[in-house]
């Protein structure tokens, strides 16, 4: 099974049997709230992304891309080699780096706000970096009545319970309504990341063998 945009819609009306334009409009925050939830509790391979950016001397901020959800590393290059930083929470930073004073190539680096990193010690120079992130990926709601997405073709089960969840409340449906939605929506995450770490594994056990050699 998989949705449009279109058919998500028409399959919560359907199972939520309301068509009231007050319901209705609420259709989209029903859907995105849905794949919030589920790319909070998903970590999704299609999901990786890799950029590469500079770093500005004395500054401690670096931005993160527009899509940033989460890190997975952050590494200076430098001649073709990584130096990865370690993630760290910002109280660390602040007693590690006090003062603007101390400078050098970044060791540690924490999440500052939603659109930048901070690091430390500060760079004292232009730093070429990579970071490798999960990245948010553009909600169905967002495009056509004919778009689709991943969430929406490859797991539209968890999406359509995540989204019949949000609905049934705001319809003040019985618990024992939402309860139902709530569990098979549960159910169908935990599908998804048994099969996401499935990939992983098989993913990481062809790497190693290319890189060892086995055949």
């Amino acid at each position: 099974m998989s949705f449009t945009y279109s058919t998500l819609k028409t399959a919560i009306g359907d199972y939520l049997e309301s068509s009231e334009s007050t319901f209705t409009t609420q259709l989209p925050t029903f859907i995105t709230e849905s794949e919030d939830r589920i790319l909070q509790m998903v970590q999704l391979p299609e999901q990786r992304k890799n950029v590469q950016g500079q770093t500005a001397a004395d500054n401690r901020f670096l931005a993160c891309p527009t899509d940033f959800l989460a890190p997975m590393s952050l590494a200076i290059i430098s001649s073709n080699t990584y130096t990865y930083l370690d993630l760290k929470h910002a109280s660390f930073l602040k007693e590690y780096s006090p003062t603007t004073t101390v400078t050098g190539q970044p060791k540690y680096y924490s999440i500052f706000s939603q659109s930048s990193f901070a690091l430390a010690p500060i760079p004292d120079s232009a730093y070429t970096c990579e970071l490798h992130y999960l990245y948010k990926p553009a909600s169905l709601t967002s495009g056509s009545d004919s778009g689709t997405t991943v969430l929406s073709t490859d797991y539209s089960d968890a999406l359509l319970y995540g989204s019949l969840v949000e609905g049934a409340i705001f319809l003040k449906e019985s618990p024992e309504i939402v309860s139902n939605f709530e569990a098979r929506f549960k159910e169908s995450v935990a599908r998804m990341k048994n099969l996401s770490e499935g990939r992983e594994t098989r993913d990481e056990y062809r790497y190693d063998s290319l890189r060892l050699g086995i055949s």
